[in-house]
């Protein structure tokens, strides 16, 4: 799976998340969150770049909002928020991004 572009219905657990096998880049936002809306594109070619250079990432797009337990375990207070994971270690994480050249920033933090 890469980029995906509908939220989840249901949000996985931390414990999910830690325990998945190879790269994850979970995004926190909302569907009315503009600076989320903004980074779509950018976001989808970035993962498949990846994708085409061997890279595979699996996309989780979280609604995050207030009393959201993953949102909160991961400490998020802006959107977009997107973290970067492998095997339950966070390799980096972006705040609002603006363009590509900080996701493919991110991504560098994991080789891809």
């Amino acid at each position: 799976m890469s980029y995906t572009r509908e939220y989840l219905a249901q949000e996985p657990t931390r414990a999910d998340v830690d325990a998945a096998d190879g790269l994850q880049l979970i995004e926190f936002g909302a569907p009315d969150c503009g600076f989320c809306v903004a980074i779509q594109p950018a976001l989808s070619r970035t993962l498949e770049v990846a994708d085409e250079n061997g890279a595979p990432i699996t996309h989780l797009k979280i609604e995050d909002g207030s009393g959201r337990p993953l949102g909160r375990s991961f400490g998020v207070r802006l959107w977009p928020t997107l973290v970067l994971m492998r095997g339950g270690e966070e390799l980096g994480r972006v705040v609002r991004p603006t363009g590509a050249p900080q996701l493919m920033e991110l991504l560098a933090k994991a080789d891809v």
